[in-house]
């Protein structure tokens, strides 16, 4: 049995107002397991100030990120009016740049789901220092190219690429240091390696959990995971950021400095109005973590989708679970809830849990992990492969009714019956993510239950048809839990759906500030704000 990817686990994800999606998904459960024959990847309190001041260097400067939501094959240039001069800004640049005919031009603009390496832009940077950000703006504005930033390229929708236009890869710059609880961190950094740094000071943050997903785009769209209850989202964490917007000029935007841009930043992805290229962000202690895994049978799945949603509605903001029903290739539904508690024993937790389902798990398992084991746990080890995967979301207003539970647990069960690896992975909200962090944020979805993940492994290199049982299953989850839907999770964009529908009551305002910004809509794409 291979993992499920993480993608569908702890959510775990842009650089100004739409994000391009972290693929790994934000909530990871290592021990969910899927077929053989299937192919998927599967606020906070005051920071202390006891540890030491550090730094990270790397070769990259100033910290960097960026992710766009643009549809890579959909999405056209604008059209350059004479051949750019391609030497002239190689020349200017500190790192390299990749046309069609260089070396390693392939390899340059590759995404974490190998579905998008057919997609081939006109040129790729990869940025060395926020300098060459900075031209490659100027550049692609002067030539009218279309730029997408790249930071962990974990886009659902692939949206860090784009046909013949511009790729900016921030990777590099990933840059670290630490001083009194606060992380300043490049755009390029990757979780795993936030967290290793941290570990360091006794310190970790509030993240999703796939190791290679990079930190500005789990931040910028949001960022749910394990400690989102007790702690907040990814981005209410995030005390300032450097960004460049559209003209190409340097913005260091927090509460009190260019509060509207870091309203905007600050929770609806990236790609709307500039390139993030570095955070600061107020960090947690690096506690205990306790860990529960209860399993049910298939037949006891609507007693404990019930059950959940009154754990999500009442249990303590110490305690996370999210619930995973998992499409069996022999047609069989499994059905279990991966959970923590903040305290370092999750027994109360999976009583609770249990009480609240009312019927006695099949299986069940307590432990107790370290901050790091948590995290190597949660992201199936240190690093993830390059996997291929469709995926969708819905975010639930409430508590479903039960002929909504039915009609979800049958979109699985249709999947199951069709023997397309499919699951339905629901994480809970409230706590601290129900709360406007200080500086306000301009995450939707405050109010909300929680946030279904519908997720379906395919091939490396699907085509129309090998896509379209796991199209099926998403457009089936979508209409079975529509009359509950609030919209969708900017981290988990999709084709087909209305960008509105990510923005919720924050769309007008973040359509101001757009147009503030980015007055000639440099930075559009088929997923970006208009």
């Amino acid at each position: 049995m291979s993992h499920l990817d993480r993608r569908t686990l702890l959510r775990a994800g842009g650089a100004v107002a739409v994000v391009s999606l972290a693929g790994c998904s934000d909530t990871n459960d290592p021990d969910a397991t899927v077929d053989p024959t299937t192919s998927s990847a599967s606020a906070s309190s005051t920071p202390t100030t006891s540890a030491p001041s550090a730094t990270r260097t790397t070769p990259s400067s100033t910290p960097t990120e960026s992710i766009t939501p643009s549809d890579p094959a959909e999405t056209p240039p604008s059209g350059s009016a004479a051949v750019p001069n391609w030497n002239s800004f190689a020349r200017s640049l500190k790192g390299r740049l990749y046309l069609p005919a260089s070396a390693g031009y392939a390899a340059s603009h590759q995404l974490f789901n190998p579905r998008w390496d057919s997609v081939q832009p006109a040129a790729v940077v990869k940025a060395a220092t926020t300098a060459d950000v900075q031209r490659a703006i100027e550049f692609a504005r002067g030539n009218k190219l279309v730029l997408v930033p790249k930071s962990g390229g974990h886009s659902y929708v692939g949206a860090s690429t784009i046909s013949k236009g511009m790729m900016v890869d921030v990777g590099a710059l990933d840059s670290m240091s630490y001083s009194n609880g606060v992380l300043t961190v490049g755009a390029g950094a990757r979780l795993y390696d936030v967290h290793v740094f941290l570990n360091k000071y006794g310190r970790s943050l509030p993240t999703g959990t796939c190791p290679t997903v990079g930190v500005a785009g789990l931040a910028l769209g949001g960022g749910e995971g394990i400690h989102t209850r007790a702690f907040g989202l990814t981005c209410d964490r995030i005390l300032s950021m450097g960004v460049y917007t559209a003209d190409g000029a340097s913005h260091n935007v927090s509460a009190s400095a260019d509060s509207d841009l870091f309203w905007a930043l600050r929770g609806s992805g990236g790609g709307n109005l500039g390139v993030v290229t570095s955070f600061r962000f107020a960090t947690i202690p690096a506690a205990n973590i306790g860990f529960f895994r209860l399993t049910w049978t298939e037949a006891q799945a609507p007693a404990v989708v019930r059950g959940w949603q009154r754990f999500a509605q009442s249990a303590p903001i110490t305690s996370w679970g999210n619930l995973h029903i998992d499409a069996n290739s022999n047609g069989t539904l499994s059905v279990h809830v991966l959970g923590i508690s903040t305290t370092g024993n999750a027994s109360a937790a999976a009583a609770q849990l249990q009480s609240f389902v009312g019927v006695r798990a099949a299986s069940s398992s307590i432990t107790v992990k370290t901050s790091m084991e948590a995290v190597v746990y949660l992201g199936g080890g240190t690093t993830s492969p390059r996997t291929g995967f469709l995926a969708g979301s819905d975010v639930l207003k409430g508590p479903m009714d039960a002929a909504t539970i039915t009609a979800m647990i049958g979109a699985v069960k249709a999947a199951a019956r069709a023997r397309t690896p499919a699951s339905a992975i629901i994480d809970p909200l409230g706590g601290q993510a129900a709360k406007q962090p200080t500086g306000g944020s301009s995450w939707p979805w405050r109010t909300a239950l929680g946030v279904i993940q519908w997720y379906a492994g395919t091939v490396a290199h699907p085509t129309t048809a090998q896509l379209k049982p796991a199209q099926t299953f998403i457009t089936n989850g979508h209409r079975a839990v529509a009359k509950y839907s609030a919209g969708g999770y900017v981290n988990y964009l999709e084709a087909g759906r209305s960008v509105s529908t990510y923005y919720g009551t924050s769309l007008a305002r973040l359509q101001t500030v757009k147009k503030k910004y980015d007055p000639t809509g440099f930075f559009h794409t088929a997923y970006t704000l208009t």
